[in-house]
């Protein structure tokens, strides 16, 4: 046997044989509740108030997602999120949804499906579709806030038509005007499809993964530094939308897991093991990440 046969079999005995330790702390969720019930007594928070981010008067609302089956495996479940818009404030309806503030260093991972094209109506709004942890912005320049996000723009926006997905780490922000302090990266080209989207947060360093690929480094003064809620969003800038009509312009974004592992750094290799392992002894939802003391409220809560 050569020896890059043996190293290559060494290193996928490694990865068979990798487990997490027993004492790890984790949060997954496989989105196989039976209704949004059962999503919310798992810890997640649809929003419902109106504000930042998107189109001014859009409606925020639990009626914006489902939990759908899996027409590609069967028995599997899908949380999906649903967004539409006919050119107006009132016209429009996102998505948000939040689970608890209470992580900050670790892995996190979570495996979506990006949409090009509405499900009807014309093409062409700018729409953001979102995999991201934050902190509330408690106002202008607030030195505790921290974002760390993918966002992904079929239709442009922030300034350029061309399709993208953005990585961006936050150290703070102003609103009105417009001012901001990050770094990012951006990804160019269609992803629609589905795709594993994976963040490292540790040692100082944040660390962005696309599909097992390593897309950036950050950190700095971008690293996070307070506790943080898990959200996925589904929402149009109010930047460039398309004129007002009859029929809204309709997109959808769906989940089929999310990942955490706290104060633990896994490769790509390892969280995809992590997750088929649950998903072999039949765990549909586990949190044994500690919640915050005291309770912190997540954008959802604002």
């Amino acid at each position: 046997m050569s020896l890059s046969s043996r190293c290559c079999k060494a290193a996928a005995a490694a990865l068979l044989s990798f487990m997490l330790p027993a004492q790890a702390e984790v949060f997954f969720d496989d989105f196989s509740q039976p209704d949004l019930a059962a999503l919310s007594a798992a810890g997640w928070t649809p929003r419902s108030k109106p504000g930042h981010p998107g189109v001014p008067g859009a409606l925020w609302s639990a009626e914006q997602f489902s939990l759908v089956a899996d027409p590609q495996q069967p028995g599997n479940r899908l949380l999906r999120m649903r967004a539409q818009t006919d050119g107006t404030g009132a016209g429009s309806r996102q998505a948000q949804l939040c689970h608890a503030r209470k992580y900050l260093e670790g892995t996190y991972a979570a495996r979506v499906r990006f949409s090009d094209q509405p499900l009807s109506g014309l093409d062409g709004d700018p729409v953001i579709q979102t995999f991201y942890v934050v902190s509330p912005l408690r106002h202008d320049f607030d030195p505790l806030f921290s974002e760390l996000d993918f966002e992904y723009l079929p239709n442009g926006g922030w300034g350029s038509d061309k399709t993208r997905l953005y990585g961006i780490s936050w150290q703070t922000v102003q609103l009105e005007p417009w001012q901001a302090f990050n770094q990012s990266h951006e990804e160019m080209g269609s992803l629609d499809g589905w795709h594993v989207l994976m963040m490292q947060i540790a040692g100082g360093k944040t660390r962005l993964y696309l599909d097992g690929r390593l897309l950036a480094q950050h950190g700095g003064r971008n690293y996070p530094v307070s506790l943080m809620s898990i959200n996925f969003n589904l929402w149009f800038s109010p930047d460039g939308l398309l004129e007002k009509s009859d029929q809204p312009r309709v997109y959808e974004e769906d989940v089929d897991w999310v990942f955490h592992a706290r104060n633990q750094v896994l490769s790509p290799k390892q969280v995809l093991a992590e997750v088929k392992r649950l998903r072999a002894a039949g765990v549909k939802q586990m949190d044994t990440v500690p919640a915050a003391q005291p309770a912190l409220p997540s954008l959802c809560d604002f």
